[in-house]
């Protein structure tokens, strides 16, 4: 087996489980190179040679992670998710098992699926378009103004960072959205508008129920509240319905298709999978790319197909428990 390693060392906590799974992952005959990314890296450039290896691992935060799977879109690669960031909320959607060994084991027996991805175009105040693709969510609003104000604690606080990011702006701005899915509109006002690919956070909280990387679909989530303290309603009856199939989500309204234009009757700041883009924007498009990776997934993942493979693609160690 040939595997490439592309890892980030500055994500989350500068953990070094990825050694650890490098160890269980690699046998005898083996070929793996640990490709370490650079501040300022182009993933398409760290990727170029992608199709040389039978196995490709991303190793970093949901920010990291989604740029690579982005360069990664299209193409014929069998990719794995290694959680080396903060919150590595993409891996948590997954769902397979956290233990480096059972990773290293799932690479080697082979079960994937194809999942979509999203992909956000926009453009500056000088007219310039950028497009970026995400795994988990974008939106403009109240989530990138937490997101930016939990950055400079995050390292070292974690998760912490976005709670206290919110307690210290109870008062969030109203924005009036003008929303088209697959060209039907909507207006609404909110705090923030957000397009997810997946809707699972912190705590194994679904936002939005049913919302699943491979069905081609993305979710429009409208968060629809005039302050910070409203949002203690959604909040809680995230944990005492963590699925949202009986309580509901309070305040929180949500649409679904595959291309999505957002404008804000205001400039405002946008996040992408955690990333707060520079400046501010007042429209921006998202759109679905259908299966557009070829991710890697073990028997704990909702997404594995229960008639997969019986055989493993490359030699395993029986001895180590994993989910089949």
């Amino acid at each position: 087996m040939r595997c490439l390693i592309v890892h980030n060392p500055r994500s989350g906590f500068g953990s070094d489980a990825v050694f650890a799974f490098e160890r269980e992952l690699v046998h005898a005959g083996d070929e793996c190179l640990l490709r370490e990314l650079g501040d300022g890296f182009v993933a398409e450039e760290a990727l170029a040679d992608a199709e040389d290896y039978d196995v490709v691992v991303l190793s970093g935060g949901d920010g990291t992670v989604s740029s690579l799977l982005y360069a990664l879109h299209g193409r014929a690669v069998t990719t794995c998710v290694f959680p080396s960031g903060t919150a590595n909320l993409l891996f948590a959607n997954i769902g397979n098992s956290p233990e480096p060994s059972a990773l290293a084991r799932a690479c080697r027996w082979g079960d994937t699926v194809r999942c979509d991805l999203g992909e956000v175009l926009w453009r500056t105040k000088d007219g310039e378009q950028h497009r970026r693709g995400f795994s988990i969510m974008a939106g403009s609003g109240y989530d990138a103004e937490l997101m930016n104000a939990a950055a400079p604690n995050k390292r070292a606080m974690g998760e912490a960072a976005y709670f206290m990011a919110a307690l210290a702006d109870p008062t969030p701005r109203v924005v009036h959205y003008v929303i088209e899915i697959d060209g039907t509109r909507v207006e609404r006002d909110g705090i923030a508008c957000i397009v997810a690919n997946n809707a699972m956070i912190q705590g194994d909280i679904e936002i939005i129920p049913g919302c699943v990387m491979d069905d081609g679909l993305l979710d429009v989530i409208v968060l629809e509240v005039g302050d910070a303290v409203q949002l203690v309603r959604p909040f809680l009856a995230g944990i005492l319905d963590r699925k949202g199939k009986g309580i509901g989500r309070p305040h929180i309204e949500s649409f679904r298709g595959r291309d999505i234009h957002v404008s804000a009757s205001v400039d405002i700041p946008m996040q992408i999978d955690g990333d707060v883009i520079e400046g501010t924007v007042a429209s921006w498009q998202a759109r679905v790319l259908p299966g557009a990776n070829n991710l890697v997934v073990d028997g704990l993942s909702r997404y594995r197909d229960p008639n997969a493979r019986t055989t493993p693609r490359f030699p395993v160690d029986e001895e180590l428990a994993f989910p089949k």
